[in-house]
């Protein structure tokens, strides 16, 4: 195989892609030395962890953050990140035009962050280990076995015409070569795309078309949940509509045999003949570093952009504070890296930290309910992020297969993708973490964690699920109708942030304005973040759910994850999904798909509890108006419900569904279908 003609580093971590034995190691090579500006620790991460822990300083910092930015940022970037050239403006930001810049004049390379620091200090340092689909099979690669990788793949990107400032489209799903993909493109100024590998042909085709993408990297095969997925097929498919497209780099993640036409290039063959060693490129502060997609019901993709220090400082300081990652530990977020999550916390912000952090191919059922944990057990993983999707999931099968499994390595629990409703909260809290665990539920924007309950001072409480604290930088506001900031305590409205951060999204590629009127227009001055939230009395933040998931019910504005709260908190209800939809009299009412237990017995009953639940514990008015027992949601290969789907059976515009490239089953579509047929026959025989 080609692989086994790499140096020996490279070609046991590529060899690995398909079950290669490991081979002997060899001494660091191309290391690019680190040139860190001197200064004292009071700058450091550790050091703002060290100060946050402190009684009484949090809300210190805090407040520093937020009155004086440049105090505050700049000797954190100055001491956190490793400079080409020193910067000399911390920032420079206007929300009436988004404009956002941050370290201005400061020249960086993500990639040596992320890998030469680290290969110079100790190079054999575990930096990924792979849990691949196949249980029991993980593998574990070096900090310098990384770097020779992207190094590698940087030099095979650069002969076949990549230059910095071209985008490269990446189809691959989870991987230590994904990564160094990554970090090859950032390595050489190149920005990357990384595409979920569960989109269409179409769906890519849009994305590299709207970046202009120069070359595609992508495998023949992908492997998840034990089925294989045709990805080359899929590119073959996408490419026939990319004009841009120059080249199709094909790594091997199976042994089996693909098509390979003009455009492709055997990529492990390409790398073999590659220098080890490749001398990264200088970027400027605010250099756009990657652009990742959204997919929406209509119209064009939408590449949301991130550029190069910023980004970085803020993925690998929330990381460190957040999950109180300490030196050693093994950190496992369990996101596909084709989502910013995957950007953030499975790499640039655990790699720049010089952490080890865990690559999970595969799903939290494959082959049984006990995935996760047993994953947790045989690496002995420290901080635990996932999304309440998949622990509710779970939840349904019970607490045994948790309990099977040593978890006695787990410090921190993470939920990230949405609200997490209480009963799930608990149930991560008191089985999983054996209430012992910190429990983190993170809210972002796109780029990272803004709100979470750490960090904090020591010992701080935390409240179930809810998001809590504002992260240093972040000043929230509480946005009313008429847009005025809302004051005090035991308000809601719309959450809006006042003063820019390093970690935020920089633009819309090609189309700034769409940008500036996503985010900033609705509430001039502010940044929108699309979602409402309640201050408490403490003066915590609690998300209430997406604005445009906020029901109005004869004039009561109810955000639908309200009620998805009350109805999880019935034990028979491990999911349920609350849309709003077209009331002749109340304007708008509530509709509830639930999934009910096997042993919960007569789902009418349920389905009556449940009314009288959520009319105790939030109104009358709240109760849905119809509630559908389904056999599961339409969820995307992420885990997160679709809940615009749902909107579209309900309203009968099921034959115009928008976008579905993302579900993970197509066929949840006609099966929710049937079910509400079948119901709407019922009721029309019954009147």
């Amino acid at each position: 195989m080609a692989a086994r003609t790499l140096g020996r580093g490279v070609g046991r971590l590529l060899g690995s892609l398909r079950g290669l034995s490991g081979q002997p190691a060899r001494p660091p090579c191309g290391v690019s030395a680190p040139r860190r500006a001197a200064s004292g620790p009071s700058g450091s991460a550790p050091a703002v962890a060290a100060a946050a822990a402190q009684p009484g300083s949090y809300p210190a910092l805090s407040a520093q953050a937020a009155r004086e930015p440049a105090a505050f940022w700049g000797p954190l970037a100055r001491d956190t990140l490793v400079w080409d050239t020193p910067y000399h403006t911390v920032w420079d930001c206007d929300f009436s035009t988004g404009k956002i810049g941050w370290f201005l004049g400061g020249q960086l390379n993500v990639s040596v962050n992320c890998l030469d620091q680290h290969v110079r200090k100790s190079p054999e340092s575990v930096a990924l280990i792979w849990e691949r689909d196949e249980p029991g099979t993980e593998v574990r690669i070096t900090y310098r076995e990384l770097l020779e990788t992207t190094c590698r793949l940087a030099n095979t990107l650069k002969r076949h015409g990549v230059h910095r400032g071209d985008r490269v489209a990446i189809y691959m799903p989870v991987s230590p070569l994904a990564v160094a993909a990554m970090l090859a493109c950032a390595r050489i100024g190149a920005v990357h795309t990384v595409i979920f590998a569960g989109f269409s042909a179409e769906s890519l085709a849009g994305r590299i078309n709207d970046a202009k993408c120069k070359v595609v990297i992508t495998f023949n095969q992908g492997l998840r949940g034990g089925r294989v997925v045709e990805l080359k097929k899929i590119v073959d498919e996408a490419v026939k509509h990319c004009p841009t497209v120059q080249h199709v780099l094909v790594a091997h993640r199976t042994d089996n045999k693909v098509h390979m036409g003009d455009l492709d290039v055997p990529l492990e063959q390409e790398m073999a003949k590659e220098d080890p060693v490749c001398a990264p490129e200088s970027m400027g502060s605010e250099d756009m570093l990657f652009m990742l997609y959204t997919s929406g019901s209509t119209g064009m993709p939408k590449g949301i952009v991130h550029t190069q220090a910023g980004y970085l400082l803020y993925a690998a300081l929330t990381h460190k504070l957040v999950f109180d990652h300490q030196p050693g530990d093994i950190f496992g977020c369990v996101a596909d890296i084709g989502w910013i999550t995957g950007h953030s916390y499975v790499v640039y912000g655990p790699l720049c930290n010089g952490a080890t952090s865990v690559l999970f191919e595969s799903t939290p059922v494959y082959p049984n309910a006990g995935r996760y944990w047993e994953t947790v057990e045989r690496l002995k993983i420290n901080q635990f992020y996932g999304a309440p999707t998949a622990v509710r999931l779970l939840l349904k099968y019970g607490d045994a297969w948790v309990k099977k499994y040593d978890r006695s390595s787990l410090r921190t629990l993470g939920s990230v993708g949405e609200p997490i409703n209480c009963e799930a909260w608990e149930w991560l809290h008191r089985v999983v973490g054996d209430s012992r665990c910190t429990l983190v539920d993170t809210w972002w924007q796109t780029g990272g964690i803004c709100i979470a309950p750490r960090p904090s001072e020591e010992g701080a409480e935390i409240l179930p699920a809810m998001a809590m604290r504002p992260f240093f930088g972040i000043v929230p506001v509480l946005m009313d109708e008429k847009g005025s900031v809302m004051e005090g305590s035991n308000v809601s409205g719309a959450l809006c942030i006042s003063q820019a951060w390093p970690g935020m999204a920089r633009t819309i590629y090609g189309d700034h304005q769409r940008f500036v009127d996503a985010y900033f227009k609705a509430y001039p001055g502010y940044y929108f973040t699309g979602d409402g939230a309640y201050r408490t009395e403490g003066g915590y933040y609690q998300i209430t759910g997406r604005m445009d998931d906020v029901i109005n019910i004869s004039g009561h504005r109810l955000g639908t994850a309200e009620i998805e709260d009350a109805i999880a908190d019935h034990p028979a209800v491990p999911e349920s999904a609350v849309i709003g939809y077209p009331h002749d009299i109340k304007g708008e009412a509530a509709f509830a798909f639930i999934v009910v237990k096997d042993s919960a017995g007569d789902s009418d009953v349920v389905v009556q509890e449940l009314k009288s639940m959520v009319a105790t514990k939030i109104a009358k008015y709240a109760v849905p108006d119809e509630i559908l027992v389904v056999k599961r949601l339409p969820k995307t290969r992420s885990g997160k419900v679709m809940r615009r789907l749902l909107r579209k059976i309900i309203t009968s515009e099921a034959q115009e569904l928008g976008d579905t490239t993302t579900l993970e089953d197509p066929s949840i579509i006609a099966e929710i279908l049937s079910v509400y047929q079948k119901c709407k026959d019922k009721q029309a025989a019954a009147k």
